[in-house]
C-alpha cells in the first residue's frame, strides 16, 4: 500500500478477522480491532504492532447500535477517519429450527445481519463526510445456497446479500464509496467447535475445508481493488450453480446428505457455545479441521496459525 490506510475490523479476535487483521498489519495500516473480549483483542493487536501497524482495541458487541457507533467515532478520533470497515463479526448454531432456542436464532440474526447493519450506518456516516471508503461484509456461500440445521446463520447471511445489494444501488451516485461482499465456503476457524449445539450429536464443518487465510487476502485484495462480490472456496461455490439449476433435486440430495456430512457419532449435552458470552479457547485463526482423513481433530493452541501434528 502506498500509504497507511485505516481498517477497522469487527470479529477481530479470531478466525478470519484475526488473519485479516494480521495481513493488513503487514502492510503497515492503521488498525481499529473490534470484539467482545478485551484481553483477546489486546493479543492481536500486539501482534499487529509486531508487524509494524499501529493498532488500537475497541472492546465491541456489534448487535448494539450504540457500541458500533462508538467504534467508528473512536476510528475517527485515533486515526482521523475510516478508510476500510470490515464487517466481519458472526455467530454460529446447529440444529433444527424447532430445535433452536428462538432466544439464539434472534441472538444469530443480531449479530450476524444486524450487526453488519450498524456497521454499514456506521461507516457510511464517515464515508459521506470523505466522499470515499470500503465496506467490505463477510457473507457466506450460506447466501447463496442452503442446508438443513443451520436455519438461523443462513437466514441471517441470505439477508445480509440482500442489504448488500440494495445498498450498492442506493450509493450508485457516490462513486468514491464501495459495498463488497465476500462469500467464504467452510472456512478452518473456531467457529464450527464454539457454536451452539441443539443436535444431540458434536458437529463438524463440511469438506472441503479452507485455510482462514484465503479468505482475508480476498478481503484485502477487495479493499484496493473493490469487487461487488467475490466468492472463496470454488467446490462449494459449485453448489449456487446447482441450486440455481435444480433446487428440488439441490433440496432432495442436501437434507439427505448434510446431516452426514455435518454430525459425529455420539453424544453431546445441547449447548449456546460462545453465542452469548465469548469463549476464551475459541481465539485462534484456525480451528484444527484441516488435517488428513481419519485423524482426529485436534484442537489448537490459542492464537496457533499452524497445522497441528498427526
Amino acid at each position: 500500500m502506498d500509504e497507511a490506510v485505516i481498517v477497522v475490523i469487527t470479529g477481530a479476535s479470531s478466525g478470519i478477522g484475526r488473519a485479516t487483521a494480521r495481513l493488513f498489519a503487514d502492510d503497515g495500516a492503521r488498525l481499529v480491532l473490534a470484539g467482545r473480549d478485551a484481553d483477546t483483542l489486546e493479543v492481536v493487536a500486539v501482534e499487529c504492532r509486531d508487524r509494524g501497524a499501529q493498532a488500537i482495541t475497541v472492546p465491541t458487541d456489534v448487535s448494539s447500535e450504540a457500541d458500533v457507533e462508538g467504534l467508528a467515532d473512536a476510528a475517527v478520533q485515533r486515526f482521523g477517519g475510516i478508510d476500510v470497515w470490515v464487517g466481519n463479526a458472526s455467530l454460529y448454531s446447529f440444529g433444527t429450527f424447532e430445535q433452536t432456542p428462538s432466544e439464539v436464532f434472534d441472538r444469530l440474526v443480531e449479530v450476524n445481519l444486524l450487526g453488519q447493519v450498524y456497521g454499514a450506518r456506521a461507516a457510511l456516516r464517515v464515508f459521506r463526510r470523505q466522499d470515499r471508503g470500503v465496506l467490505v461484509s463477510v457473507a457466506s456461500v450460506y447466501s447463496r445456497i442452503t442446508s438443513p440445521l443451520v436455519s438461523p446463520y443462513i437466514t441471517s447471511k441470505f439477508g445480509l446479500l440482500g442489504f448488500l445489494e440494495v445498498l450498492r444501488m442506493e450509493l450508485r451516485g457516490a462513486p468514491g464509496i464501495h459495498v463488497c461482499a465476500v462469500l467464504p465456503a467452510t472456512i478452518d476457524t473456531p467457529i464450527h467447535q464454539h457454536a451452539a449445539n441443539y443436535t444431540g450429536r458434536p458437529v463438524r464443518p463440511p469438506p472441503p475445508v479452507t485455510d482462514p487465510v484465503r479468505v482475508a487476502r480476498a478481503i484485502v485484495r477487495v479493499s484496493r481493488r473493490p469487487r461487488r462480490l467475490t466468492q472463496v472456496g470454488r467446490i462449494q461455490s459449485l453448489f449456487v450453480h446447482a441450486r440455481a439449476l435444480a433446487p428440488a433435486v439441490y433440496e432432495s440430495v442436501i437434507a439427505r446428505v448434510y446431516p452426514i456430512i455435518a454430525l459425529k457419532r455420539g453424544s453431546v449435552q445441547d449447548s449456546p457455545g460462545n453465542v452469548f458470552q465469548p469463549e476464551r479457547d475459541a481465539t485462534g485463526v484456525t480451528g484444527g479441521w484441516r488435517i488428513l482423513p481419519g485423524l482426529r481433530h485436534v484442537p489448537r493452541r490459542r492464537g496457533d496459525s499452524t497445522p497441528p501434528a498427526p
